[in-house]
């Protein structure tokens, strides 16, 4: 459980009587949570385990609002020009706030730190790189080297343009020195569902995405995370492979649009810290393949997708990329 100072407790309304610290409900109408990509992928789990767990905590009733399109960033647009009163906020991972704006710098219609107001991260998660069952690579050497005998460029998906799955399949490709050409979906359960029928011959995705199908449907090759998943104890990360560069875990953050009250920013930071370190949401998402991951403050959000967009900015530069 994150703790508060008492007088941050007490200007947020919270019950001090319980030493269970109960939250007063902080707004009076229903909200929606809103999520750029479509039902049943990453995205709208996490948001439905949260919505499940803030109903009368911060507001009576709470939805998954799917908007899908422009590789999140219809979504992303749409809380932005929302009500400012709390009934209304995004959930949406990091890249569409930190990479985005490098990659696809007309189209990013938006400033995460001056149009919304970050509120907190609530959870974590590494990536996959997978290949469909029958495919004859059984490791990342072997689909290297099959990969450079293709008289083609290969093509491999992720569930958006401009997230960092679609990145890190660029990283990958120069680093073994092959030619993969990216094909991206409108989230990842249409990819992993074409990877599985064998009409892709890789993926770049989140962990949580591709689990249930791994040794069944598919093969995961490497995972980002700095350490082997005890989960798929077999499955190597790519920093043992050599490739430091792919070593990354992501996040999804919540936000409110730009203007919207303190008491309901940090009312809604509160609710998301009781019930985003509970035992009980700790294994909702383990069990999904995701870490607790709740910011220490709203400011400490804020700094955070500061300090990765700026890090972003020249690595997508070396990379040489340009928009499809």
């Amino acid at each position: 459980m994150t703790h508060f100072p008492r007088r941050a407790l007490i200007g947020a309304g919270i019950a001090l009587a319980s030493p269970n610290l109960a939250l007063s409900q902080v707004v009076s109408r229903n909200a929606r949570i809103v999520v750029g990509f479509p039902a049943g992928g990453s995205s709208d789990i996490v948001a439905r385990l949260y919505a499940e767990r803030l109903r009368g905590v911060f507001a009576p009733n709470l939805i998954v609002e799917g908007r899908v399109g422009a590789a999140g960033r219809i979504a992303v647009e749409f809380v932005k020009d929302a009500e400012k009163d709390g009934t209304t906020f995004l959930q949406t991972p990091a890249s569409m706030l930190t990479l985005q704006p490098h990659l696809f710098p007309r189209d990013v219609r938006y400033d995460a730190l001056t149009d919304f107001i970050p509120v907190s991260t609530v959870c974590t998660f590494p990536f996959a790189f997978c290949v469909p069952m029958a495919h004859p690579a059984r490791n990342l050497a072997e689909f290297a080297s099959w990969a450079r005998a293709q008289p083609n460029e290969i093509p491999y998906a992720s569930p958006a343009a401009g997230a960092s799955p679609h990145f890190m399949g660029l990283i990958l490709a120069q680093a073994l020195g092959i030619r993969m050409t990216h094909v991206p979906y409108r989230g990842a359960v249409p990819a992993v569902q074409d990877l599985i029928a064998g009409r892709l011959n890789a993926f770049m995705g989140v962990l949580g995405d591709v689990a249930p199908h791994n040794g069944v449907g598919l093969r995961i090759l490497a995972l980002s995370s700095t350490t082997r998943n005890p989960r798929f104890a077999e499955v190597p990360t790519f920093q043992e492979l050599g490739l430091p560069a792919l070593t990354k875990s992501e996040w999804f953050g919540v936000l409110l649009p730009a203007g919207t009250p303190a008491p309901v920013v940090q009312g809604l930071f509160n609710a998301i810290a009781q019930v985003g370190t509970s035992p009980e949401m700790r294994v909702a998402l383990e069990r999904l393949e995701f870490g607790v991951g709740v910011s220490e403050s709203p400011a400490a959000f804020a700094a955070l997708i500061r300090r990765e967009r700026e890090e972003w900015g020249p690595i997508v530069l070396a990379s040489g990329f340009t928009p499809e």
